[in-house]
């Protein structure tokens, strides 16, 4: 008699969505809160060791780490969310080549990226925003991280693959151990060797080439085995494919990357017209803006879980568990949302102090811009989730369109016209207002799909 043998289903298809999201997003938070972190601790760190002059020089800094970081999300996210639909599909040899291609992409690119940097390094920390009193630092600084980022890119991308093979804790783990060894390092390399910014910027590339380390020693176990050498060799169609959904992420990591030299170089024009001066302004809103990637990370990570319940459920036409999977991520973000604008209204304070000491100027316009300029991230659970709900479904154009709202079409044109007439209160003012009207755009864009949605057949 012959057995019959019945195929096992997907648990991202069948699972209860709550788990699902439970098991996804909580180590993709961890995971994204730890690559904020490897920022935060140098700074935290560097400003007991180096003072005000090293925040700043981090501040010129950051504009690089987040274009690597675009370009890790653009083949990290768009691999994951092609990976995942193409499962959902049961295609399981596209998936294979969808991953490699960007396991393959991820390390080229981070090579390449690391020589231009350092051949172009003295440009473009002048264009990130340093001053007279900060180049020395900045330089130092990025020369020894910019060694990292081949390491840094296979990490931040390659952590999204390994979720979207059904591994978030594994990914998780791998980001979290470098950041341990990192904020170990730290204090070591600061004070007990004396090395100052050269030795926060060693104990982060250690650590990001321990945690790249387990990425290559996941990489025969993916998709069970199966992904070979010959699957990294990238393919242009598979590129193509993972271009078109990672193009969301990436374009809001670099509008972040714009948003941050304009912010370096109008508060260095308008402090130098102002009671603060350049270095105070350029020393806080490096602060004040890592703080709030902290933030993020958590509503990024959120979403970012969300990516493989709702990318598959879509493949498999299984809409209701689509909608489902996006309310409750974005109800989780919002609720984030609110706690992280309570806290920067009430203990901005407490919050600067982690990162040195300063005088009461210092401290006067760091208040302020805390308060000032982050007093409408309760919005900001909404616009990334949302963003990210489009690319995860295969709407590349809405998604990209979402991911810019706040930082270029808002932002910049905000930061740029307020100082004009309200000198540098004018960039305080400019943040609420573009988070308000992002984070209402976002949900007159997601109402109207889910409405499409609903008119959607479901599969049997």
């Amino acid at each position: 008699m012959e057995q019959t043998i019945t195929p096992v289903e997907n648990p991202l298809g069948t699972a209860p969505v709550g788990s699902l999201l439970r098991k996804f997003a909580i180590p993709s938070i961890i995971s994204m809160v730890v690559n904020a972190l490897y920022n935060i601790v140098d700074q935290i760190f560097i400003g007991q060791g180096v003072g005000m002059l090293g925040n700043a020089a981090t501040n010129v800094a950051f504009p690089m780490t987040t274009v690597t970081v675009a370009i890790s999300l653009l083949l990290g996210i768009g691999g994951a969310a092609n990976f995942n639909l193409a499962l959902g599909r049961k295609d399981e040899d596209k998936a294979r080549n969808i991953a490699g291609t960007a396991f393959g992409t991820l390390l080229i690119l981070g090579i390449t990226l690391s020589i231009l940097f350092r051949l172009f390094l003295k440009p473009i920390v002048l264009a990130c925003g340093a001053t007279d009193q900060t180049l020395d630092y900045s330089l130092a600084y990025v020369g020894i991280t910019s060694l990292g980022f081949p390491f840094f890119m296979l990490v931040t991308g390659g952590n999204h693959l390994i979720r979207a093979d059904g591994k978030p804790t594994y990914s998780m783990i791998a980001m979290l151990s470098g950041a341990l060894i990192n904020t170990v390092l730290d204090p070591l390399f600061i004070f007990g060797f004396g090395w100052g910014i050269q030795g926060a910027a060693w104990a982060t590339v250690i650590g990001q080439i321990f945690s790249a380390g387990m990425v290559f020693f996941y990489l025969p176990k993916y998709l069970s085995g199966s992904l070979k050498p010959r699957n990294l060799i990238p393919k242009p169609g598979c590129l193509k494919l993972i271009i078109s959904l990672g193009s969301a992420a990436c374009l809001n990591q670099l509008a972040i990357t714009i948003i941050q030299v304009l912010l370096n170089n109008t508060l260095r024009h308008y402090g130098a017209l102002s009671e603060y001066g350049s270095d105070i302004p350029l020393a806080v809103v490096g602060i004040v803006m890592k703080v709030n990637m902290l933030f993020l990370s958590v509503v990024i990570g959120l979403s970012q879980g969300a990516q493989p319940i709702i990318s598959f459920n879509y493949g498999a036409q299984k809409y209701k568990r689509v909608k489902e999977a996006y309310l409750k991520a974005a109800g989780a973000a919002t609720i984030v949302a609110v706690i992280g604008m309570l806290c920067f209204q009430i203990f901005p304070g407490q919050i600067i102090s982690l990162f040195g000491n300063g005088d009461e100027l210092y401290y006067k316009f760091a208040v302020k811009f805390f308060r000032i300029f982050l007093f409408c991230t309760f919005f900001n659970g909404l616009q990334p989730v949302t963003s990210n709900f489009f690319t995860s479904i295969g709407r590349a154009s809405k998604g990209i369109f979402l991911s810019m709202t706040r930082q270029i079409i808002f932002l910049v044109p905000l930061v740029i016209i307020f100082p004009i007439f309200m000198g540098i209160e004018g960039v305080m003012y400019s943040g609420p207002i573009a988070d308000g009207a992002a984070g209402v755009l976002a949900i007159i864009l997601v109402v109207r799909e889910f409405k499409k949605i609903d008119k959607m057949p479901e599969a049997a």
